[in-house]
């Protein structure tokens, strides 16, 4: 649980130690939290134009369209790196946007945008991080366009993003990854992700229900594929 939480459960121990002592303790044993390190990175912010605040503290969400998540995360398919945008109803932990690209570009994100409001309708909000892809004048325009509220972390914590985070994993550790090893086309293999995610993934967060079902969608809509586009550069 890392040292600082460790720390606080052991406060009234008789014989803790000092931080720096406890921190030399802990590693002396092994027992230091290992993170695994990304092999690619994502989010640039390390850029010039304008930062959002944060509008979920403190908000309740109660229903679907209410907040949409975006993030990009990489996926490795026939040992090439590509990227992949995604956009998720922040109630429903429904996927309803995707593009997989070979490139970072920010016209890339903004189809994923596009695509998730043609087919669901437009959030009241859109969530992200502060990467180059999301503040850019592109971006951040067609939003305001839309009336659509703009939000963004304020730090590098996955945590301010933590529903788009968790998702990436569950995506490419449950079903992508899992799908190539068993011999799924690597050109079908995302779309199924997401179809198999969306569709069949109950959620404990959602009493046991899929995201599908939960964002409300009509029978007829709720067999619909989900749009994904592949791009080739």
């Amino acid at each position: 649980m890392g040292l600082i939480k460790l720390r606080e459960k052991l406060r009234n121990h008789p014989n803790l130690p000092g931080r720096d002592s406890f921190y030399r303790l802990l590693r002396s044993h092994g027992m230091l939290v290992r993170m695994p390190k990304n092999k690619r990175r994502t989010t640039n912010s390390n850029h010039l134009y304008r930062k959002y605040p944060n509008l979920l503290n403190g908000r309740q969400i109660t229903a679907p369209m209410q907040v949409w998540v975006s993030d990009i995360t990489y996926v490795e398919i026939q040992g090439k790196c590509q990227y992949l945008s995604l956009i998720t109803d922040l109630y429903s932990k429904k996927i309803v946007g995707a593009v997989l690209a070979k490139t970072l570009a920010s016209r890339h994100t903004l189809k994923a945008l596009r695509d998730a409001i043609r087919q669901e309708g437009k959030p009241s909000m859109h969530h992200s991080d502060r990467g180059i892809q999301y503040c850019c004048h592109d971006y951040t325009q067609y939003l305001e366009k839309r009336k659509i509220l703009i939000s963004m972390t304020q730090s590098g914590d996955p945590l301010d993003n933590a529903v788009a985070e968790r998702i990436n994993g569950i995506l490419k550790n449950e079903y992508i990854y899992p799908y190539l090893q068993r011999g799924v086309p690597w050109d079908r293999v995302v779309e199924s992700a997401i179809n198999a995610y969306n569709l069949d993934r109950p959620h404990l967060t959602l009493n046991l229900k899929t995201p599908d079902k939960v964002h409300g969608m009509t029978t007829s809509k709720r067999n619909k594929k989900q749009v994904l586009t592949l791009i080739s550069n």
